[in-house]
């Protein structure tokens, strides 16, 4: 699951949403801090609700991926996606391609869900405005592998970039994907691979249902 899929249910509680995004902010933060949840679930229970919560959502995050990642549509869709970005990009028999055909159907998730829900979009930025920074990144580091002392600096970068309303148009999601492909050393993707999006965008819409049931 991406960002808005972990968080669009439970936008009332905050540093909940704060914790369903802390293992995705890591991995840009600190490749080396992970937020396992072996180490979130020791603080589920804890006395401050601020840690409470935050743990909590690591927790769900981890749940959510481990049952998403099991789904029959998302085995499916993820295999479909990475054949046609290989017939796309014929050159490329290396790991791009399954690495974006797992991206994109979780991308395209997101993509749908804001559609569906606008409004959430909106309100998961303004939580994400009013988190306080510092507490969240205390909470955190109480329950990662390695400290990750730039937290504080990145959520609000990550709130101000509002990079999720790109995903509903395929020029700016060709876009963040790049921006992906720069993160992670993969070589970037030509202006002619937005031509997939708009099948991709049917198939994750006609599979929603079967994506988002918890098996």
């Amino acid at each position: 699951m991406n960002y808005f899929a972990h968080a669009y249910r439970f936008l009332a509680d905050p540093y909940f949403v704060a914790g369903t995004a802390t293992p995705d902010w890591l991995s840009v933060v600190n490749r080396r801090s992970r937020a396992r949840e072996r180490l979130a679930v020791r603080f589920i229970d804890d006395d401050d609700p601020l840690v409470r919560a935050v743990a909590r959502g690591i927790v769900r995050h981890h749940r959510d991926d481990d049952w998403f990642h099991r789904t029959r549509a998302f085995a499916e869709l993820s295999l479909e996606f990475t054949l046609a970005i290989r017939d796309s990009l014929p050159a490329d028999d290396g790991f791009r391609p399954s690495f974006l055909g797992h991206i994109l159907v979780e991308l395209l998730l997101d993509a749908e869900l804001i559609a569906e829900h606008p409004e959430r979009l909106d309100a998961y930025y303004r939580v994400l405005d009013a988190l306080d920074v510092d507490s969240v990144s205390r909470a955190v580091n109480q329950m990662v592998t390695e400290p990750a002392g730039m937290l504080p600096l990145f959520i609000p970068r990550f709130s101000a970039e509002r990079f999720l309303y790109d995903y509903a148009d395929d020029g700016k999601l060709l876009f963040r994907l790049n921006g992906v492909m720069r993160r992670v050393k993969l070589s970037p993707l030509p202006e002619s691979f937005r031509e997939l999006f708009p099948a991709m965008r049917r198939q994750v819409a006609d599979r929603k249902l079967e994506l988002l049931r918890e098996p």
